[in-house]
């Protein structure tokens, strides 16, 4: 949610609640003046999804694998907790944002929407209940406690942006749940990327972790009277593993299996203790 700094005097600025200084050089809210395409720029991410299976991981009480325990202890940035729960998608639009985001003066480069909290940075700190709260509802174009904090928020970015800055969205533009609320208020500074176009999650995230990591951009278009539907482009070639340093994780870096106790598929553990997997090798 934002909050506007009114005490600034006639040099207000916009800050995302739990933005710090220290936090926004580190995630693109800093001062950049126009992209490398000669203008300002804010990237807008869709939600990761939290009715899915690892959503429902991280959000059990009981899980004691390391992020879950960090997260109702000490808290997690948005960012890191959808990043877990979406994989390659989610990490692919925050590491590309991160790498391309041009906001103007005083307003953050990246920001998430989330299903009843409006706008929020991806460096805010959430605790369980905290991050319960605004990721519980539906995301609907007809959804009142969706569309309204979005649309509240949305127009306070729009507000103080500046007539030339574009706002990227990276998440689907084939529904109206996010394309409603937002043409409506940014109308023809609403941006996609082209590549978007008939690719599906996964291959979104790779292609955009591929330009994170090669610092090139891709195309941006007007959500606005472009299509959005089409033919299903070539796959791309396989993403090597760790290629990009520091944002691709292993399921193993967070200690978390399907089960979300921190043990490991198939490995038994008696007292506490891991004793092997409890299959007898076959004798050749």
């Amino acid at each position: 949610m934002f909050e506007l700094m009114r005490e600034m005097g006639p040099g207000k600025t916009i800050r995302l609640t739990g933005l710090t200084p220290e936090i926004a050089a580190a995630s693109g809210a800093v001062i950049r003046g126009v992209g490398a395409r000669g203008r300002p720029r804010i990237f807008l991410l869709s939600p990761a999804n939290a009715a899915g299976v690892r959503a429902k991981m991280i959000l059990r009480e009981a899980a004691i694998f390391p992020l879950a325990v960090q997260l109702r202890e000490q808290g997690l940035p948005l960012g890191e907790i959808f990043s877990f729960i979406s994989g390659l998608y989610f990490r692919g639009k925050l590491a590309y944002a991160r790498a391309h985001a041009a906001p103007p003066s005083g307003v953050p480069g990246i920001v998430v929407i989330t299903a009843s909290g409006g706008l929020v940075s991806p460096d805010r700190l959430f605790r369980l209940e905290d991050l319960r709260e605004i990721t519980r509802g539906e995301i609907g174009a007809g959804e009142p406690k969706y569309r309204l904090p979005l649309e509240r928020d949305a127009r306070l970015l729009c507000e103080h942006m500046g007539a030339e800055c574009e706002v990227v969205l990276l998440g689907s533009v084939a529904t109206p749940k996010y394309v409603e609320p937002l043409l409506d208020i940014f109308g023809e500074r609403l941006m996609f990327p082209q590549e978007f176009v008939g690719r599906g999650d996964m291959s979104r995230g790779g292609l955009m972790l591929r330009c994170a990591r090669e610092l090139t951009e891709l195309t941006y278009v007007p959500v606005a009277g472009t299509v959005r539907h089409g033919t299903r482009p070539p796959k791309l070639p396989k993403l090597a593993r760790f290629g990009v340093e520091g944002l691709i994780e292993s399921s193993a870096h967070s200690g978390v299996n399907r089960r979300g106790d921190g043990k490991r598929a198939g490995v038994k553990h008696v007292g506490g203790k891991r004793i092997g997997s409890g299959k007898k090798k076959k004798k050749p």
